[in-house]
């Protein structure tokens, strides 16, 4: 990959992309474009077809998508369903259209069935029924994927996807409605230490009861993961982005109390869904083709949650 190609990334302005751009310059990549949605609406065709034809990009990274936790995939279905199918459509047909050699599709790892075996393994996509609090987001991203694969088939042309597990990071949606678990944990827990009652720390309220088991990965490895798709030609089309690790959300959130300092208690909501029992990624493939997260997950929490602290008057709320 010479780094003066141009190269497009969708959403740079989210927690992804925005690390993606990061770890491009670092790299020494001088020809990146970004467009924010005000710019270009990439759920509009017609919009999206101008913008290729004017600044025609080489290779292309869609980072950009309607993104949320349980409540946000639950209350707004038909968004997370159509939105997400717009804006990905728009960017694969329009970069096969312009002859873009190289595409990289983000997914997640909802697209697996719900009670698949684990770990998951990318063979395991649509051996089964999805999980039904995000389906939604689950079925678009299963046909960005399968359009790659399409276009990889017909076309021989480089177009992968990349599945990663849960990420957080810094520029995290901290939007206690629509963020995921691991970002709202770190707001709930600060927030209940800066509030107390006769000298006491407020309790932290937790959807759940706290067994299932999530696997998280900072987005900067996630950001480093893109890079090393870029610079080298993989064999297969989908390759899961993880650590190989997981915990149960109780010891999740116990590491997080720990991490901010919160010494209240904390109380599980077990009226309020679990969401799926486990989904740890199986990550032998993306490990032979020679990548390996590296950043542990205390360490990232503690980064992650330093960020939030700098950045308390202006982070992320992600309202629908």
């Amino acid at each position: 990959m010479d780094k003066s190609s141009k190269i497009y990334i969708a959403g740079h302005r989210g927690m992804v992309g925005s690390a993606i751009w990061r770890a491009l310059e670092n790299k020494g990549y001088v020809n990146l474009i970004g467009q924010s949605s005000k710019e270009v609406d990439l759920r509009n065709q017609q919009a999206v077809l101008n913008f290729f034809d004017r600044e025609k990009p080489e290779v292309v990274i869609d980072a950009a998508a309607r993104v949320g936790g349980i409540l946000a995939n639950n209350d707004y279905p038909y968004q997370f369903l159509m939105e997400n199918m717009q804006i990905q459509n728009n960017l694969i047909d329009a970069s096969l259209q312009a002859d873009c050699q190289k595409f990289i599709f983000l997914g997640s790892s909802c697209i697996y069935p719900k009670l698949a075996p684990q770990p998951l393994k990318e063979e395991y996509l649509l051996t089964s029924s999805l999980e039904p609090t995000n389906e939604w987001y689950a079925i678009a991203k299963i046909t960005g994927v399968k359009a790659c694969e399409a276009i990889r088939k017909q076309f021989g042309k480089d177009y992968i996807s990349l599945m990663p597990t849960n990420l957080y990071g810094s520029f995290d949606n901290f939007d206690l409605k629509t963020s995921h678990v691991l970002p709202a944990m770190i707001r709930k827990f600060h927030e209940a230490k800066q509030s107390t009652f006769n000298g006491q720390q407020s309790t932290v309220t937790l959807w759940g009861s706290g067994t299932p088991m999530r696997e998280f990965l900072h987005v900067d490895d996630m950001a480093d993961a893109v890079v090393f798709a870029l610079e080298n030609q993989f064999q297969d089309n989908l390759y899961n982005v993880g650590t190989g690790k997981d915990l149960t959300i109780k010891e999740l959130a116990k590491m997080i109390q720990r991490i901010v300092g919160h010494e209240g208690d904390i109380f599980w909501d077990s009226s309020k869904p679990d969401g799926t029992p486990r989904k740890l990624m199986d990550v032998s493939k993306m490990s032979q083709a020679g990548w390996k997260a590296k950043i542990g997950l205390e360490e990232g929490i503690k980064s992650t949650y330093q960020w939030f602290l700098q950045n308390q008057d202006s982070f992320k709320e992600v309202k629908m």
